[in-house]
Parts: structure tokens; C-alpha cells; sequence
């Protein structure tokens, strides 16, 4: 049997409402006489201890992640594995995630740590396993508040059901629509998320707190959330209506002098935008050329113009792991942190609290990530969390709805389980309409793989209603929609272009359609004109093509906004039925469904 850790006893619950612990301190003058140097004049560190003064320079310890998704149980395949950089400049991958394990170590990390904050930088919810995206991610919301989470941002998941379900999320009450789960209700967050950057449409006011100040012994750092300003095009249009979300450095320059005339002098932004490290090792040193030097992408620009008075970013969206200094308007250092996905790592960064200035020394702040390995002792408390909704769960989710021969991966620019959801949503769009040509699937919308090794007792090769709810948790609807082969030609191409230029994102495509990416050219010369092939046969700017697309790139969603342009539209069933109907009538446990080839894009580097 897996071991297991002693009962698990939450810590008292810290709030904004903290006293200082001594009135010595109400002064400048009395606090300049209780701070102690070294022998060189060199500040100490050290805590406040009863009938002990407080040294000038606490280390206060901020552990945060990013990116969770609901991931209460380990993550599967390559979703569930970090890489990691060995000194001889070979890499090992290593499994990890899992609340029951991130519960350990972050309270494991704790230890000897009395000045510690825990914070997350948003997608807590959203895009969810079935164990918790079944239930709205309530099961998330308490798995949060028994890892004594602090306080984190919204991510753009936050809004996949709107900002009535977001705010149930964090006040409480049972789902409007499905009511209650269990024969408790629903408490909601512990904690306070934050989106400075959100406002309603009407009032023009934050739609949550802006800004958030953790205090304890006269130590104070205040904590401002935003989300990606362009949330509204990467969710559905219904989970964003009524809604405005602002540039994010402006709104955290706007709430950094706020904190500050309240007497908040140290402050970190949790910022739900990230970027892109020049290598996927975890522990990859992205400032060995200079700092920032390994990484790029939108946390850059938001780094070196967020004001010098935030001391610290952590990030997240982009789910890669990094630990980077980027320079601040006034050119010194800041880290900028960012712990992957899923709860496979944490990030563990010491911020050096200077009393009597009430800032962050930002010399000595120090930062790390680590790995949320599953070599150590399940949290109890965790396990029994799990339990109690899975076995809610179970009935759904263990119904078998299909059979594979081997792993069905989500990696690669082409991945066998996009290539697998195109063709499910192509043979069920011929079943709406037997015109039907072709089938496109959002990258984004794929969350996962299928793996062959069974989870549980279904035996290998089984995939489940769960393990698809993973792969496919949106419940958006297959859409079809006419357009003109110019319009699909231009589509191809809004994959590398617009939006998507810096960031690419390669629709998946069913069989079929073929073409050539050529990743030496620019722009949108990067999908090559000439190689566009449906069933061996060039696309036709002038005829008409009946597409396939889920609801959310039929709405124009993640850059693709002539996919918003077709005509004739007729809306089917969810996509995850999509999947499982294939799934059963292409596969059985004598025929398993063997993995696509992922051959139908050519790419020349």
C-alpha cells in the first residue's frame, strides 16, 4: 500500500486582520534602536521570537505555482513528467504531480519557515479532470483551502463559466443549476482571488478584490492579481459578456501606488501571462547569458515596464517552468517566476523583508523550482478528498468508451490526440451532413492524451469516460459552418500570423487535409500556398467547403477570426460525445484503435 502522512492539521487561517505583535515598532525611531547588525554593519536575518526583538531584515519565504486545472490526481503521460537538466548537459524526465504529493511538500517546505506566504497565479479551475470538473471544481476550490493557499490571481480558466460561476467559486453556494453535491454546501475559497485588471462593463469596477496585503508582526507585502488582457479571445464569448479586461501593466503600475500610499512598500504581482524559456528543463538557467537572456514571449515587455515598485512577478499561462531576473524600468533585477503546470512543481522564493524601510531587498531576494516528486508520503487528508469525489464520480466515469493499442500522445506541433479529436469531429459532422469535408481542432482544446497503461482497474488499453473528460473537458459543441476554400486557405495562415505571428498555434487537422509549414519563412508565408491539399486535390479559393470546428473557433476564438466568419451554421452535440461515438465505433478490445501517424502537416525547419 502507498504510505501515507499523519493527519494533517491546518494551520489557523492568516487574514488581512493580522496585529502587529509589538508595540515597539509603532515608531521609526524604536524600531531603528531594535535592529541589530553584524559586526561589518551587514543586516542579520533571523525571526521574532517571544521576549526576543525583531532583527531589521526578515526572510519571508513566498511559495506559489501556477496552472493547476483541477489536476487533483496525477497527472497521466507526458502531462505528468518534468525534464530535467543533469550537470553533464544530458536530461532525465522525472514523474511527478499530484495534490496528495504538493500537499507534502509544500508543507514539508514550511518547516522552520514562520513568515510564509503560499500563492498561485490563476487557472486554479478550468480545463479540469473529470473528478473535478464534474462538479464545477468544487473539489479543486477545497483541495486549495487544505493547502493553505494565500491568495492568487484569476487566469483566463476562471472565466470558462462566467463570472457569476467565479464568483460561487469564491463566496460559496451550491451550483444554480445542479445544486448541491453532497449534504454539505459549498463553502468556497479561503481565499481571496484577485483581478485588478476585470471590470464589470456597467459599474467599471474590479468584478473581484483588486489587491491583497498579507501581514504579520509588522511585516507587510501586498499582492495585486490580473489576468492576460486578452482573455476575451481565448474563452467563450458567454463566459466573458458583461466584462473589460485591461492592459495589464497599467493596472498593476495603478495599484502598486495605491498599496504604497497605504504604506505598502513590499509587493509582488501575480500575473496570469507568461513565457517561453529557451529550454523545457525545469531547473534550466535562463540567465546564464544575462538576465532574462533564456526566455521570451509577453512576460518580457510586461516585466521591464511593470513599475519598479513590484518586487517580485510570479506568472504563469504559458505552463513552461522558469526562474529569471528581467531588469525593471529602472534597470535592476527582478525575479519572475513561473512553476509549469498542473502541480508539478513549486516554486520556493526567499524575499528579504527590510523593517525598516518595509521593502523588499531586492539584492538578496533568491529563488528556486522544485520538483513535486511522488517518491514521498501521500497527504492524508488529500487521499481522503479524492476519494470522497471519486467515488461520486465513478459511475460516469468509469464507463469504458473505447480501446487503444498504444499511448495516443499531445505533443508535438501535430499530435496523434488532435489528429484523433478532428477526425471524430469530421465523422460526426458527416453524420449531421453528409457534405462534410473537413474538420479543424484549437490545439488549446486538446488537455491531454490518452494513455495505454490503465489507471485503474480497467484494465490496459481501456480508455474511459474519465480519461476522455480529461482530454476534452470544455463541453463546447461541434459546429458546422461553409466557407470558401480563400477563407480556409486564410485561416491556415492566421495560425502563424495576427495574434498567433510570436506564438504559433497549429490547428489540427483531420485526414485528408494536408499541407507544408515551412517554420524558415515569416509571417504567414510560413503555411505554404501551394500545398494545401484536401483529398489529394488543391483547395479551390472559389468553392465551398462544409467545416467542422468546435463552438469556440466557430466563435473566432485563440486568433482565428475568419473561423468566426462561416455561414450556414448548425450546432451539434458536445465534442466530448464526439470523441467517445468515434472511439466506440472505430474500436474494440479485439480491434484497438491504433494512435494516427501525425503526417498530414509537413514542417520544414
Amino acid at each position: 500500500m502507498p504510505a501515507t502522512s499523519q493527519p494533517y492539521r491546518p494551520r489557523r487561517r492568516r487574514t488581512a486582520g493580522l496585529l502587529a505583535a509589538a508595540a515597539s515598532l509603532a515608531t521609526a525611531g524604536a524600531l531603528a534602536a531594535a535592529l541589530p547588525a553584524d559586526a561589518h554593519g551587514n543586516p542579520t536575518g533571523g525571526g521574532y521570537g517571544h521576549g526576543s526583538k525583531p532583527s531589521r531584515y526578515q526572510d519571508v519565504q513566498l511559495l506559489s505555482f501556477n496552472d493547476l486545472h483541477g489536476n487533483l490526481e496525477p497527472p497521466s503521460g507526458s502531462s505528468g513528467r518534468v525534464t530535467e537538466l543533469q550537470a553533464d548537459g544530458t536530461t532525465k524526465t522525472i514523474d511527478a504531480g499530484g495534490v496528495e504529493y504538493l500537499a507534502t511538500h509544500l508543507r514539508d517546505a514550511r518547516k522552520g519557515n514562520a513568515y510564509s506566504i503560499t500563492a498561485a497565479g490563476g487557472d486554479m479551475v478550468g480545463a479540469s479532470p473529470l473528478i473535478s470538473g464534474l462538479f464545477h471544481d468544487e473539489p479543486t476550490i477545497e483541495a486549495l483551502n487544505k493547502l493553505d493557499l494565500d491568495v492568487t490571481s484569476v487566469g483566463n480558466h476562471e472565466f470558462d463559466e462566467g463570472a457569476k460561476e467565479l464568483a460561487r467559486l469564491q463566496n460559496g453556494g451550491c451550483h444554480p443549476t445542479d445544486g448541491c453535491y453532497t449534504d454539505k454546501k459549498f463553502k468556497g475559497a479561503d481565499f481571496p482571488y484577485l483581478a485588478a485588471n476585470v471590470l464589470d462593463e456597467k459599474t467599471k469596477k474590479p468584478i473581484l478584490k483588486p489587491y491583497w496585503v498579507w501581514k504579520k508582526n509588522g511585516v507587510k507585502v501586498g499582492f495585486i492579481g490580473v489576468t492576460l488582457e486578452g482573455t476575451p479571445g481565448i474563452v467563450s464569448a458567454d463566459g466573458v459578456k458583461g466584462l473589460q479586461f485591461k492592459d495589464e501593466v497599467e493596472t498593476i503600475n495603478k495599484y502598486a501606488k495605491e498599496l504604497q500610499k497605504q504604506g505598502v512598500k513590499s509587493i509582488v504581482a501575480l500575473i496570469h501571462e507568461g513565457g517561453f524559456p529557451a529550454s523545457a528543463s525545469y531547473n534550466y538557467d535562463c540567465d546564464a547569458s544575462g538576465g532574462g537572456s533564456g526566455i521570451s514571449g509577453p512576460i518580457v515587455d510586461i516585466a521591464k515596464n511593470v513599475t519598479p515598485a513590484v518586487d517580485a512577478l510570479v506568472t504563469g499561462h504559458t505552463h513552461n517552468a522558469y526562474v529569471c531576473t528581467i531588469n525593471d524600468p529602472s534597470g535592476k533585477p527582478r525575479m519572475v517566476t513561473s512553476a509549469a503546470s498542473f502541480g508539478r512543481l513549486y516554486t520556493d522564493t526567499t524575499l528579504t523583508y527590510d523593517r525598516f524601510t518595509g521593502d523588499i531587498a531586492r539584492t538578496s531576494v533568491k529563488s528556486a523550482n522544485h520538483v513535486v516528486t511522488r517518491t514521498v508520503p501521500k497527504a492524508a487528508d488529500m487521499t481522503s478528498l479524492i476519494s470522497k469525489w471519486n467515488t461520486l464520480a465513478a459511475p460516469i466515469g468509469n464507463r469504458a468508451i473505447g480501446y487503444i493499442s498504444a499511448d495516443v500522445n499531445n505533443t508535438g506541433t501535430e499530435s496523434p490526440m488532435g489528429d484523433l479529436i478532428a477526425d471524430a469531429q469530421l465523422a460526426y459532422g458527416k453524420e449531421l451532413d453528409p457534405e462534410t469535408d473537413l474538420a479543424l481542432m484549437n490545439p488549446g482544446g486538446v488537455r491531454a492524451g490518452l494513455t495505454y497503461a490503465a489507471k485503474g482497474s480497467e484494465g490496459d488499453g481501456v480508455v474511459t469516460y474519465a480519461e476522455g473528460f480529461t482530454v476534452q473537458p470544455f463541453a463546447n459543441t461541434v459546429n458546422l459552418q461553409d466557407f470558401t476554400g480563400a477563407q480556409v486557405i486564410q485561416a491556415l495562415k492566421e495560425q502563424v500570423s495576427g495574434t498567433n505571428a510570436a506564438a504559433p498555434k497549429v490547428l489540427q487537422v483531420s485526414s485528408g487535409l494536408t499541407y507544408t509549414l515551412d517554420l524558415t519563412k515569416t509571417g504567414a508565408d510560413r503555411v505554404v500556398t501551394d500545398s494545401i491539399r484536401l483529398n489529394g486535390a488543391a483547395i479551390d479559393p472559389a468553392a465551398t467547403y462544409r467545416v467542422a470546428t468546435n463552438s469556440f473557433l466557430a466563435g473566432g476564438g485563440d486568433g482565428f477570426p475568419t473561423l468566426g466568419q462561416g455561414t450556414g451554421d448548425l450546432v451539434g452535440k458536445d465534442d466530448l460525445s464526439a470523441l467517445a461515438d468515434y472511439l466506440t465505433a472505430h474500436s474494440s478490445a479485439a480491434s484497438p484503435l491504433a494512435p494516427p501517424a501525425a503526417n498530414r502537416i509537413t514542417i520544414v525547419q
